[in-house]
């Protein structure tokens, strides 16, 4: 796969900037950090697989080390290479790519030393490297609901910034910003969901739906408490969190009304996120999956151009769409959810 996205990528970088509706000068600046960072894609896959690997063993501290170790190796290199301070060349917008593939390539050095050299629950050896048809075959079935979901939620932001290009390159500089910071403070809900799914597992395999159930409210309203508190602080902070970055003009005004707007639906998406792991914790993939494609691509980037577009609401009208596609996806799965179908699992 990553092969593929190389090949495809490297080659067809400017072609798929122009076609997300960059400017001249975004392709000036951008095209080089787009080759780089989808050329050397490997390694941004790599440290989702193989942590996946280490955390089924048991071995988060190993998978927590290895980021911590890409990440720090990538924030030293990131101002050294975008300005070239030192004997460093200045490689601007190109150099955070540069800085990017070569913190993750650390990453996964670690990751493969421990997976080979013993230290790890797991240990690959030269005798498992061989074609096995049948393994592959359950990995791609295991994975195949699961990945279609996470490639609908990616496509439909995605196609949000499709929409926002078509106001310039100022307004997706802005999202950028703002969907950056928000991305960021989701990372504990995401962390407590990814829990509620394991809860959810064990407790049905222990043949105790009500404790899953239990289980899944109570993340629901940990999450629900979490995230409107920041999104409360969103609200009322967003223009020096913006301004953290540096950003003028209409940067940062879109950048702060993103932060705002988006903010604005995180109890209603706290409780969501939980509810789709959940599914996922119960075996019940498709759920999840059809929710995705009726809220965010039915519902979402629809909506998003007509209020946009249509409507005359600019940027404010796609972020609404967001709003509205993540409250719609949370009362629907807490509806589903309530019917207990997926308690079905445990028999």
């Amino acid at each position: 796969v990553a092969a593929a996205i190389a090949l495809v990528g490297a080659g067809f970088a400017p072609s798929l900037l122009r076609l997300m509706g960059a400017s001249d000068a975004v392709l000036a600046t951008g095209t080089a950090y787009a080759r780089v960072m989808l050329g050397t894609n490997v390694v941004i896959i790599l440290p989702f697989l193989l942590n996946a690997v280490f955390r089924g063993a048991g071995d988060a501290a190993i998978a927590m080390r290895s980021l911590v170790l890409a990440n720090g190796v990538n924030i030293v290199l990131d101002p050294v290479l975008i300005f070239g301070l030192g004997p460093a060349p200045e490689l601007g917008v190109t150099g955070a790519g540069v800085a990017t593939v070569i913190g993750r390539g650390i990453g996964v050095g670690y990751q493969l030393w421990m997976l080979t050299n013993g230290r790890s629950r797991v240990r690959v050896e030269r005798r498992h490297a061989w074609w096995d048809p049948p393994a592959l075959a359950a990995l791609v079935r295991l994975s195949g609901s699961g990945t279609f979901q996470v490639f609908v939620a990616t496509a439909s932001w995605i196609g949000l910034i499709r929409v926002l290009a078509t106001f310039g390159s100022d307004v997706v500089a802005g999202y950028t910003i703002g969907i950056r910071v928000i991305i960021f403070a989701l990372m504990p809900a995401w962390g407590l969901s990814n829990a509620a799914a394991t809860m959810v597992g064990q407790a049905l395999g222990a043949k105790d739906p009500a404790r899953a159930e239990r289980s899944v409210w109570l993340a629901a309203g940990y999450n629900l408490a979490f995230l409107g508190g920041i999104g409360l602080a969103f609200l009322l902070a967003a223009p020096p969190i913006v301004d953290l970055f540096g950003p003028e003009g209409e940067v940062r005004r879109v950048a702060i009304l993103c932060l705002r707007m988006v903010s604005a639906g995180f109890l209603f998406y706290g409780v969501g996120m939980v509810l789709a792991q959940a599914f996922n914790g119960a075996g019940d993939t498709r759920t999840p999956l059809r929710l995705n494609l009726l809220c965010y691509w039915a519902i979402e980037l629809p909506l998003a151009y007509a209020l946009a577009k249509l409507v005359g609401l600019g940027p404010a009208g796609a972020f609404s769409a967001v709003v509205v596609s993540n409250t719609l996806f949370t009362l629907l799965a807490a509806a589903i959810f309530r019917r207990g179908r997926w308690k079905l699992t445990a028999v």
